[in-house]
């Protein structure tokens, strides 16, 4: 088997070589990649990305990215393994897989655009934090003397989420607290809690 690779190997010309070379891992890539998306092993574990905003129309349409990248070489490298197959020339061969590559490019980022704005109904909404019990993970120091976070259960989700206070005395971790407002659409202001 080895032999017969190395021959088939061998008997390519340099372009179809070039090809074989970006669609085998770049197929590998882009099957992973379709893996980790419906397996949500692409999702960020950033506190931040909950920190969205009612008004946030998000982030727009992407071309260039990394996912966009991946199928572009995959599209681009199998239409010309198909072309160089179908007799065609070199040159017509490169600018068929150009177009294919830069269409895949273009319409990935369709897709990835319309499956955020329809996911959009699952972003945070800041205002539903106001008036929720939670406690303090990172210290809030008094009078507003840093940014520290809290843990809230806002829209049946805990959240780490970033907070001042106007409190005279620090908030340290594991204070009970209440959320009294949002500062600059993103930041919470908390107050102790009574009942702690």
């Amino acid at each position: 088997m080895t032999d017969n690779l190395s021959t088939w190997w061998e008997a390519l010309e340099l372009l179809e070589k070039i090809y074989w070379g970006i669609a085998i891992p770049f197929t590998l890539f882009f099957f992973l990649q379709m893996l980790l998306t419906f397996f949500g092993g692409d999702i960020p574990d950033d506190a931040g990305a909950d920190a969205d905003v009612e008004g946030d129309g998000g982030i727009g349409f992407q071309f260039f990215t990394l996912k966009n990248m991946v199928a572009f070489f995959t599209i681009f490298s199998w239409t010309g393994i198909a072309c160089l197959d179908s007799g065609l020339s070199n040159g017509v061969s490169i600018a068929v897989s150009l177009i294919a590559g830069l269409a895949m490019m273009f319409l990935m980022g369709l897709i990835f655009y319309y499956l955020s704005k329809a996911n959009e109904s699952g972003t945070l909404k800041m205002k539903n934090a106001i008036g929720v019990v939670g406690e303090v993970y990172m210290e809030v120091k008094a009078n507003r003397g840093n940014i520290g976070k809290v843990q809230v259960k806002v829209q049946n989700s805990l959240r780490t989420l970033e907070a001042i206070t106007d409190d005279e005395i620090d908030l340290k971790p594991g204070k009970v607290i209440t959320v009294k407002n949002i500062a600059n659409d993103n930041l919470l202001i908390i107050t102790t809690n009574k009942i702690n």
